[in-house]
């Protein structure tokens, strides 16, 4: 479930996301027709009706391609870039696990501890929510049983796109509704969770989770298109594609390029690139961030029915599984962020892949077929 707002699915059904590029020249188009990746990404242009789709393979021996098509832009029929910043958010939650990661393994967080050690009093609400019975673990889990304050905030989705909100503004919505369950009950996929998980690396540190992330992912892993957007940041820097709320009850897509990604903050507010994705998966499951204990603690994990269309996902502390046709399963994340859908996974073999598409997801189908493209991508 690389969540989408429940009133996008009310409006538009369900939630979702396309020539080659190697060693960073545009392959012939003759030379790309038989390219599987390729075939998947145009399919989902002619076939889903996404304007475009750009995606970054990073294969075990470090060699990238990339790959586009379709159109970056719908009125001026601008050719897809390749490997252009798309918001990635929800992919931010593999971001902000980390730094938590870091901090146990620093003596300075603990995972199996309360939340209101962290942050006393804060966690109250409806139906008996407590951050005395809540633990750190759980909330980077999607285990906490808190619910999500998207379909609250977002209701009027395309309305609420230039709104600013504070980290405590968002809690306030998610605190006023009941439990979905009990502390460490199930998986129950909310950015509750990361936007309090955002909330202790500020308090333990004294300093902006922005800040933290950039310092202790972004810079020592060299994502040099990647960024945290600061405060009232709507435009998106760069080259980038528009992103579009698509077609729905016989509407034009929407150009909503320009958004406020406050509402995301630490569970999906970070803008970058899909090979800059492909880095970060590889550093962080290659030991590069986090010390083996911490590394152990975030691939336990737990059942995570629908967060894919697959099947059979599990979720850990900020990162999931993908069941791939070719054998195993690649560690995962994806995200859905106003006018672009990034989907994610590193397999067993090291190849890397990250697909971005420049509208959000419509139908059940279209959020089917890009689960195959991944897979395509990742099983080459």
């Amino acid at each position: 479930m690389r969540k989408t707002p429940t009133s996008l699915v009310a409006l538009s059904g369900i939630v979702a996301l396309s020539g080659i590029v190697a060693g960073g020249a545009v392959a012939s188009p003759a030379a790309a027709a038989g390219d599987p990746v390729q075939r998947s990404l145009s399919s989902l242009v002619t076939v889903d009706k996404f304007p475009g789709a750009s995606a970054s393979v990073r294969l075990a021996d470090g060699r990238v391609r990339h790959y586009a098509a379709g159109v970056a832009n719908l009125r001026t029929g601008e050719k897809m870039p390749a490997d252009a910043r798309v918001r990635i958010a929800s992919n931010t939650k593999m971001f902000t696990a980390v730094v938590v990661l870091q901090l146990v393994g620093e003596g300075k967080v603990r995972l199996d501890e309360p939340v209101e050690t962290y942050l006393p009093g804060l966690v109250r609400g409806a139906g008996g929510i407590d951050g005395r019975q809540i633990t750190v673990r759980q909330l980077l889990q999607q285990t906490s049983g808190l619910q999500d304050y998207d379909d609250v905030l977002f209701a009027d989705f395309l309305n609420a796109l230039h709104t600013y909100y504070e980290p405590h503004d968002l809690l306030k919505a998610a605190f006023d509704r009941a439990p979905e369950s009990r502390p460490g009950e199930k998986f129950a996929y909310a950015n509750t969770n990361y936007v309090l998980a955002g909330l202790i690396v500020q308090k333990v540190t004294g300093r902006p989770v922005g800040e933290q992330i950039t310092k202790r992912v972004i810079e020592p892993l060299g994502l040099r298109r990647t960024y945290w957007p600061a405060d009232g940041e709507t435009t998106i820097r760069g080259a980038h594609p528009r992103g579009y709320f698509p077609a729905v009850n016989g509407q034009a897509p929407v150009d909503i390029t320009e958004s406020e990604p406050s509402g995301g903050w630490a569970a999906g507010a970070l803008v970058g690139t899909p090979s800059d994705i492909n880095t970060f998966l590889a550093g962080l499951l290659g030991g590069k961030l986090l010390k083996p204990a911490e590394l152990a603690e975030m691939k336990k994990t737990v059942d995570a029915p629908g967060f894919d269309t697959v099947g059979g996902s599990r979720y850990g502390l900020g990162i999931a599984t993908f069941k791939l046709s070719c054998g195993g399963f690649a560690w995962t994340h994806g995200g859905i962020a106003p006018g672009y859908v990034t989907y994610v996974g590193l397999a067993p073999s090291g190849r890397a892949a990250s697909i971005a598409v420049n509208s959000m997801v419509a139908e059940q189908a279209a959020a089917e077929h890009l689960d195959k493209s991944l897979d395509t991508a990742l099983c080459g």
